[in-house]
């Protein structure tokens, strides 16, 4: 039964099920406890779920399954919608939304951890590999070329993810190097939107390659860490030859045309 203010769980999963059949109520609860979710709660503890609530969990539903959006990029997807709000934050959905995509993660300096490779990338400078581990904004627009207002064109658009070290705002490597392409890109006068489909491009076939290998990473699973990073590094490198070979026809095709 609906209570003041909000609805009971049952009465949210009933409505889901009228477009997902097959989800469960369990899925709505996991989706709290990831924090796709934020719904009130009454004096005596019950979940009270709004409108705004329940077009979250139909959204996250969406992106989970049907774009193959991993849970932890679906969340942000989420704030950029206006969806769901950030935590610590009194902004409007959309103000917030744009807060969040320039965040940065505090974080103390850690080690560098060597990358997962998983694809073979084209050689080319703009790619070429930093041999830092962390630049700074000013080190990251002199390597990449960007002009100021590119990078904070990209970095709203959430290419670049900056973290906090010692204190500063800092990049990652692979920050450099997407930055680096997107500049190339931005050069040719391709508008930045573009780029930023093409970050979801790439989330969803991570999404595929979490979807793929995500019984390897069952708790009780007997599969060693090296084992699992093995495969998925080889499922990825599926996924990126059906891309290449995708894109191929369809450049082929409008060459010819």
């Amino acid at each position: 039964m609906s209570t003041q203010g909000g609805m009971r769980i049952g009465e949210v999963h009933a409505q889901l099920r009228k477009i997902y059949p097959d989800v469960e109520l369990s899925k709505i609860r996991y989706y709290e406890d990831k924090g796709l979710v934020q719904p009130n709660r009454s004096r005596k503890g019950y979940r009270l779920y709004s409108e705004r609530d329940v077009e979250c969990l139909r959204e996250a539903i969406r992106l989970a399954q049907e774009e193959f959006v991993p849970l932890r990029v679906v969340r942000l997807r989420l704030i950029e919608q206006g969806l769901l709000s950030p935590p610590s934050t009194n902004s409007a959905p959309r103000h917030a939304a744009r807060e969040s995509a320039a965040a940065v993660v505090s974080a103390p300096a850690p080690e560098p951890r060597p990358a997962l490779s998983v694809v073979d990338s084209p050689s080319s400078d703009a790619a070429a590999a930093p041999v830092k581990a962390f630049f700074t904004t000013g080190e990251l627009l002199a390597t990449t070329g960007l002009r100021p207002e590119e990078f904070n064109q990209i970095q709203a658009l959430g290419l670049v993810n900056p973290v906090v070290v010692n204190d500063e705002t800092a990049y990652g490597a692979f920050d450099v190097r997407v930055a680096a392409h997107a500049r190339a890109l931005l050069a040719r006068g391709v508008d930045a939107r573009h780029l930023g489909s093409l970050r979801r491009v790439a989330e969803r076939e991570v999404g595929v390659i979490e979807e793929a290998t995500s019984e390897l990473r069952q708790v009780g699973s007997s599969f060693s860490r090296a084992q699992v990073n093995a495969i998925t590094s080889d499922v990825a490198r599926e996924v990126a030859g059906l891309r290449s070979v995708l894109v191929e026809r369809e450049l082929n095709d409008f060459l010819r045309d």
